[in-house]
C-alpha cells in the first residue's frame, strides 16, 4: 500500500525535539501553504546541509570543514580544552563569548541504560591530544546529571597519565536564582564549591 507523501512528512516532523503528531500536522500544513517561500528553499537548505557538514577531524564539531573554524582559528587558546557531551554545548559554551580555548565533542555521554559505553564516544582521541606537550589544561563541562558525572570521573581516571590539569566547572546557584527555590541537590553543589572572596 503506498503512503501518503504528506502523512510520511508528518511523520519526519514527528520524530523532532518537541514535536508531537498533532504539532507536526501543523507544521507541515504551515509549510504546504508557504511552498515557494518557505519549503522548496528549506528543502534546498536541508540537502545542501546534509550533502556539505561533516564532524572536525580534530575536536568533534561540526562544519563544512575539518578541521573546523574554531579549531583553526589561530587567536584560540591551544594549552586548554573545553569537554562537552554535544556539538549544542559546544554552541551554548560559544554563545558566551568567554572561553577563548580549543574544544572536545564527547558525542554523548556514558549510559548503561542506553549501552553506550566509552568505545562509543570520541575519548580516545581526547586522550591523545592531552598527552601533546601543548596541552596544559582540560575543562570537564559534562552535564550535572548521573549519566555526565560518571562520564566525567571515567574521562578524569583516563586523564590521569597525561601532565594535564583537570578542572570542571562549577555546579551551583545560578545567576538570579534564589535559593528558595532551588532543589536540595543544586543548594548542596553550591556549598561544596564555594569561592574565597
Amino acid at each position: 500500500m503506498h503512503r501518503n507523501p504528506i502523512d510520511q512528512l508528518v511523520q519526519i516532523f514527528s520524530r523532532l525535539p518537541g514535536l508531537g503528531p498533532r504539532s507536526a500536522r501543523r507544521v507541515v500544513l504551515f509549510l504546504l501553504k508557504r511552498r515557494e517561500s518557505l519549503m522548496l528553499p528549506m528543502a534546498d537548505s536541508l540537502r545542501r546541509v546534509a550533502e556539505s557538514i561533516h564532524p572536525c577531524s580534530v575536536c568533534g564539531n561540526i562544519d563544512s570543514r575539518s578541521p573546523c573554524g574554531v579549531c583553526e582559528d589561530v587567536r584560540r587558546d591551544p594549552s586548554v580544552i573545553c569537554v562537552v557531551e554535544d556539538v549544542s554545548d559546544l554552541w551554548a559554551m560559544e554563545r558566551t563569548a568567554v572561553f577563548s580555548g580549543q574544544y572536545h565533542v564527547l558525542g554523548g555521554t556514558l549510559s548503561a541504560l542506553d549501552g553506550r559505553g566509552p568505545e562509543d564516544l570520541n575519548i580516545s582521541s581526547l586522550i591523545d591530544r592531552a598527552a601533546s606537550d601543548l596541552v596544559k589544561e582540560i575543562i570537564l563541562a559534562t552535564s550535572a546529571t548521573v549519566d555526565g558525572q560518571t562520564t566525567a570521573h571515567y574521562v578524569n581516571e583516563r586523564l590521569s597519565g597525561c601532565e594535564v590539569t583537570v578542572s570542571r566547572l562549577a555546579h551551583g546557584v545560578p545567576v538570579g536564582g534564589e535559593l528558595d527555590y532551588l532543589d536540595d541537590g543544586t543548594i548542596s553543589a553550591a556549598l561544596r564549591a564555594r569561592l574565597p572572596l
